[in-house]
């Protein structure tokens, strides 16, 4: 066995740079823990403002549905009357339903896209 070593005293100089040291040590802890602490806050609002982001998104596809969906029975009844009244004439009524639908799908392009913008980061 070996005997054993004693440390000499540490000078008032060595004390002082160690409580210094363990000063800063406890000091990089606590920014450490503000740190993780703002991170979580963080976290949290970018959170809560997705969930918010996609309530609004989902009430606006919910509108622009009901707006397709109005157009797509404004068009099934035109042509529905267009075919009754026209008799023989079906190029008018294409022409008609065309138009119809041009602007239908125009209406439901336009929603597609601006919730694909609302998706890009």
């Amino acid at each position: 066995m070996a005997p054993s070593v004693r440390k000499p005293p540490l000078s008032r100089e060595a004390k002082v740079a160690y409580a210094e040291i363990q000063k800063g040590v406890s000091q990089l802890k606590r920014s450490a823990a503000e740190i993780h602490r703002s991170l979580r806050k963080a976290e949290q609002r970018i959170e809560a403002d997705a969930r918010a982001r996609i309530r609004d998104l989902r009430k606006e596809a919910r509108t622009q549905l009901a707006v397709v969906q109005s157009k797509r029975q404004e068009a099934a009844r035109s042509l529905k009357s267009l075919s009754t009244a026209a008799g023989d004439s079906w190029q008018d009524i294409k022409e008609s339903a065309d138009s119809i639908l041009s602007d239908a799908r125009a209406t439901a392009s336009s929603v597609v896209e601006r919730f694909r913008s609302a998706l890009k980061p």
